[in-house]
């Protein structure tokens, strides 16, 4: 048996050692809720947002922000490709007293985010990147808040940045790393690469850097974890798309990795009701927040990408989907759940079928001459602007 470093966060041991991944425009408080209220001792880390819209105190960015009046850590990602920016939204998060424990993204592939050198560009800049660390653990410090580092193993397989980057973050005082074990370029395609991890763990091991590691891709039933652990020696899982559709994973989660057997899975009647929480809840979260719309028309129009996932792998006609995916009303949403049948099972495979993301390989979209000085070492970084902000949605 391997040894297990312990998962700790702001004085928080989670009930087993699993991370929500987040995904943007999916792991808003209302989401989170409904993951809690199957295993509310985990860590649920809130989507990401701009350093510079936290600065700018823009009012999406502020509405993304929600947590929970209960919930514990309050874990929120945070990006950006300036050092100072993004130490000083760091710092004003945690004067406010708004976050338990920020997590730094280092491994968002979307265009409009590496474009300007953000997300999984930094590691690519090594000076850039632990300066960007340094602020941040220095900015949390005094308030005893957390930091750690999300990322993935590079740009592409001939530009692996994934080891370099865990020690960078160790060295500059992160309380874990995750790594999502694909490329940008590999983007959500193909197999996540196991191996990874466990080369970032025997490189952290071997430097003397005793922090947690956490693996992520591809755990879509529990059992997934277990085989990410023996196989690769990490102490935790991060779950992405796993989950989505599907957030009694975290329940089945602790189970298994409490010694316990796999859950069945539920049934479509099971399904329905978690749909029809996670419909309210989304109500609340948006309710007060809508200018032009009421936070029922933002709720239906945000859920319907949920309905996709939530009904994968039931016997489910095509015209009923297709009635989910342009629901409107909170009204027509409750109807069509009375339409479905409570006893239907999931179909053989269901659990594997893939969600959310699956496009690539990509041509990862860098900035102008990033590549002809790969791992330059320069602390120069793109600054943020209203432009970048607005399409980042916070």
């Amino acid at each position: 048996m391997v040894e297990r470093r312990p998962l700790t966060i702001a004085g928080h041991t989670p009930a087993a050692p699993v991370v929500l991944a987040p995904m943007a425009g999916v792991t808003n408080r209302a989401f989170r809720s409904i993951c809690r209220s199957f295993a509310p001792g985990l860590v649920y880390v809130n989507e990401m947002v701009m350093a510079t819209a936290v600065l700018h105190r823009n009012p999406k960015t502020e509405t993304m922000m929600a947590f929970g009046a209960d919930e514990q850590p309050r874990s929120l990602q945070v990006y950006g490709s300036d050092p100072t920016d993004l130490a000083r939204a760091v710092g004003q998060l945690c004067d406010e007293g708004r976050v338990d424990h920020v997590d730094l993204n280092f491994g968002c592939p979307a265009a409009k985010v590496t474009r300007r050198g953000g997300g999984a560009a930094v590691p690519a800049r090594p000076a850039l990147l632990r300066a960007i660390v340094r602020g941040a653990v220095s900015a949390a410090a005094p308030y005893g808040v957390p930091v750690t580092a999300k990322f993935r193993m590079g740009i592409d397989d001939d530009w692996r940045t994934d080891v370099r980057t865990g020690l960078i973050c160790a060295d500059e005082g992160a309380h874990w790393v995750a790594l999502h074990a694909r490329t940008v370029a590999q983007h959500y395609a193909g197999d996540a690469r196991w191996t990874a991890i466990a080369e970032l763990r025997a490189a952290l091991d071997d430097a003397g850097h005793d922090i947690p590691v956490l693996g992520n891709g591809d755990i879509w039933e529990a059992t997934d974890a277990v085989a990410m652990m023996d196989a690769t020696g990490c102490d935790g899982v991060v779950i992405g798309r796993g989950c989505l559709g599907r957030p009694w994973l975290f329940s089945d989660l602790v189970t298994v990795l409490s010694g316990g057997d796999p859950p069945p899975s539920r049934t479509l009647g099971e399904v329905a009701a978690t749909m029809s929480a996670h419909a309210r809840a989304l109500v609340e979260h948006f309710d007060g927040a809508a200018v032009r719309s009421t936070g029922e028309d933002l709720a239906m129009r945000d859920f319907r990408k949920h309905s996709g996932w939530y009904l994968s792998g039931y016997p489910v006609g095509p015209e009923m989907r297709r009635r989910f995916s342009m629901v409107k009303s909170l009204c027509e949403f409750e109807d069509l759940l009375g339409q479905l049948d409570p006893q239907a099972c999931l179909v053989e495979g269901g659990e594997r079928i893939r969600r959310g993301h699956t496009n690539g390989p990509i041509r990862p979209a860098l900035p102008e001459g990033f590549r002809d000085a790969p791992d330059a070492d320069s602390d120069m970084s793109i600054p943020d602007d209203d432009r970048a902000m607005a399409v980042s949605g916070g």
